[in-house]
């Protein structure tokens, strides 16, 4: 008897291991994919559950109906706002408080860690509840407090210039907590030794921080601008919870246009949207990729 086991018989062993996370990966996970895709390309609609060998294959007029519906368009617009405002925004709020816990200047660390990170625990819904009331234009905090300082505050959610914006500071203040730990995490594995050489070179703060800290950090910075960014286009509670993407569709998203459209019953329209999302993810991955990835240098 062969003192090794045979191969054939380790490649079973290891595959029944395998079995059942495959088997749930390909019903819930791959199949709802290819299902996807091809509703897509057909004109499945509610009424067509009930017979679906009346389903018509369309090939590409889901895709080509997406970019002359105005509705998407406009969704396509306040999603890229979102993604351009947002996600540096929250990285550079996450970095300044990053740097701010490992400088020293806070005092009670971990009592600010705890409060930084806190939103990112908390239910998106109740945290839009409560933004919902502190932006209210007559009884919210935001504008008591800007009357008391003389200035008339604006309908935040409720008027199209400040819907939007309103909801881009809310997600940042949310979101930017777990980059922060992100970020801390990697200050705090860089040798203090490259900023005493540099402090006795002559190098200011700000010459450290551009020449040290945030080449090391870019592994750190393209994580959290990957992760940002994906969660950014999928952008979908906020306005559901607090504008229901209004006023006047100016907080519409296109993850929220999606739920609408299979609200409507249009299946294959709705699963096109959603692969054009899911293409202009993996666009904005590469792009990041592409500036935040490792040089040679």
């Amino acid at each position: 008897m062969p003192a090794t086991v045979p191969r054939w018989r380790r490649a079973v062993t290891g595959w029944s291991f395998a079995a059942p996370f495959t088997a749930l990966f390909l019903v819930f996970a791959l199949l709802p994919v290819v299902a996807s895709l091809v509703m897509s390309v057909t004109d499945l609609r509610a009424t067509d559950l009930r017979h679906p060998l009346a389903v018509n294959f369309v090939g590409l007029d889901n895709y080509l109906r997406l970019f002359d519906d105005q509705l998407f368009r406009r969704a396509a617009v306040n999603t890229l706002i979102f993604v351009v405002i947002g996600v540096p925004l929250t990285i550079v709020a996450a970095m300044a408080a990053a740097n701010g816990l490992n400088s020293g200047l806070i005092r009670l660390r971990g009592l600010f860690r705890v409060g930084f990170y806190l939103p990112v625990v908390t239910s998106i819904v109740a945290i839009a509840v409560v933004w919902r009331f502190l932006l209210d234009p007559e009884a919210g905090i935001v504008n008591s407090l800007l009357a008391a300082a003389g200035i008339d505050g604006p309908a935040w959610l409720q008027d199209p210039r400040t819907s939007l914006p309103s909801i881009i500071v809310m997600a940042a203040w949310r979101n930017f907590g777990s980059l922060m730990v992100i970020f801390l995490a990697a200050l705090q594995g860089i040798p203090h030794d490259l900023y005493e050489a540099a402090t006795l070179d002559g190098a200011g703060r700000w010459q450290q921080f551009q020449r040290i800290t945030l080449p090391l950090m870019r592994p750190a910075l393209l994580f959290g601008a990957v992760i940002t960014g994906i969660g950014y286009l999928q952008l979908f509670e906020e306005p559901l919870v607090m504008t229901q993407g209004g006023p006047l569709s100016s907080t519409l998203s296109v993850s929220y246009h999606v739920y609408n459209q299979f609200g409507f019953g249009n299946y294959g329209y709705a699963a096109a949207a959603s692969y054009v999302l899911f293409v202009a993810i993996v666009a904005l991955s590469v792009l990041q990729f592409r500036l935040l990835g490792s040089r040679n240098d």
